[in-house]
């Protein structure tokens, strides 16, 4: 595919921002997250008249729910945003961080160093407020960044951008460290395309964007990945904390990657506890798509039942939805999440140290959790600010991407002379 002038001046701009940002210093980057937070704030209602086009125009279209939650920003959704610049620029500068060092037996002096990537390119779907937290991350971390938003949010993202690169233009670093790349469905082909004007591609969004990408980009991709999350219940359970933790899992927000999808009750909890987790469910408008022993125990409840298919349990819902399976043992349930797993979030809900231990050791995933909600499988969450997104690969950078994991290395030797 031939890049187009367009692409190829943006990108450009953005190599000559990025030797800027490579080496200006935390106090310059932090005042810049400042003042972008600042004109971030300042532009809220226009953020918000633009966003209201988005979801009008996405409602019209008969958009599902879960992507029209992603796409609606509200006041709060836009305090978020602002607060999560400000915090990163109170956290440290992952760029010039030794990552190990040592001199050899001759004198030579060997420092391995983080760096940034240079010019990173992020793809993504309906979500605006990562917009804000993608920009943050890049200009901390000393990246320039080339947002490829989808057209659902078109007018959203124009409008925050907009308010990024005002803030950037009154600071130290170049305004071009920012940048919006708009245009038609072929633009996104085109940055795929960019090797050599783009170091490294992020798509963060659906399982087909995130094929998409993968399988047709010349340039590296970072993959982030579905949440088809489980919440396993083991024989030793606290049933309080069992319903307690389902519920935030499954119902705080559903539309996102860290709600679970799927609850795994172990079968000596089924008389006691099964019919309290239905409840719960119900009482949240949860449709519970249940196996044969799970749709046996809950004959009786109020609950939404259907008989869980074959696709259920490999189904990122995204909805108040949730599929329902017993299982034997932890063993069972280990079997399960290994076949079903998209590799994000699991969760054990035990008493037991040894199950604990087990679960953690033999789980395959981003984020293991023992005793506590999914939700908190996230950059914010975890101290980092914001986030790039969630990775499920295993190379470079697992989990949230936060600062570090926008930082590549490099080896400085330094000596007196020597030679080999």
């Amino acid at each position: 595919m031939q890049i187009s002038d367009s692409v190829r001046a943006q990108a450009l701009a953005a190599r000559a921002g990025a030797v800027a940002l490579s080496t200006a210093s935390r106090g310059a980057k932090d005042a810049a997250l400042h003042a972008m937070a600042d004109a971030l704030a300042g532009a809220a209602a226009a953020v918000l008249a633009a966003n209201a086009e988005d979801v009008a125009a996405a409602e019209s279209a008969g958009t599902s729910a879960a992507i029209i939650d992603r796409l609606r920003l509200s006041e709060d959704r836009i305090a978020g945003m602002v607060q999560g610049l400000r915090d990163l620029a109170g956290l440290p500068d992952p760029v010039g961080d030794v990552v190990r060092g040592w001199t050899n037996p001759n004198g030579v002096r060997v420092r391995q160093v983080r760096v940034p990537f240079g010019v990173v390119g992020i793809i993504y779907e309906a979500r605006p407020n990562v917009t804000a937290d993608a920009a943050g991350i890049a200009v901390k971390s000393g990246n320039a960044v080339l947002l490829r938003g989808s057209s659902s949010a078109a007018n959203s993202n124009a409008a925050v951008v907009a308010a990024l690169r005002e803030g950037l233009s009154g600071s130290a670093l170049p305004t071009d460290a920012v940048q919006l790349v708009p245009g038609p469905r072929e633009v996104t082909g085109e940055l795929m395309q960019a090797r050599g004007l783009v170091d490294v591609l992020i798509p963060r969004g659906g399982a087909g964007l995130i094929e998409y990408v993968v399988t047709g980009s010349q340039v590296p991709v970072i993959e982030t990945g579905t949440g088809n999350c489980h919440l396993y219940v083991d024989a030793t359970a606290d049933a309080d904390m069992a319903r307690e933790l389902l519920v935030n899992a499954k119902v705080q927000r559903p539309s996102v990657c860290n709600a679970v999808e799927t609850v795994l009750v172990h079968r000596d909890r089924v008389d006691d506890l099964l019919a309290s987790l239905a409840e719960a469910m119900g009482e949240h408008g949860v449709r519970l798509h249940a196996d044969e022993r799970a749709r046996a125990a809950l004959a009786d409840s109020r609950a939404a039942v259907v008989d869980a298919v074959a696709e259920d349990w490999d189904t990122e819902y995204l909805s108040l939805d949730l599929a329902v399976a017993v299982v034997d043992d932890l063993d069972a349930a280990l079997a399960h999440i290994r076949r079903h797993s998209s590799g994000h979030s699991e969760t054990i809900v035990t008493s037991s140290l040894a199950s604990a231990e087990r679960f953690t050791a033999e789980v395959d995933a981003a984020a293991v959790l023992v005793n506590a909600s999914s939700r908190f499988v996230d950059g914010g969450e975890f101290g980092f600010g914001a986030e790039i997104g969630i990775s499920t690969q295993k190379l470079h950078a697992r989990g949230p991407m936060g600062l570090q994991e926008m930082t590549t290395t490099k080896y400085v030797v330094t000596g007196e002379g020597q030679v080999r």
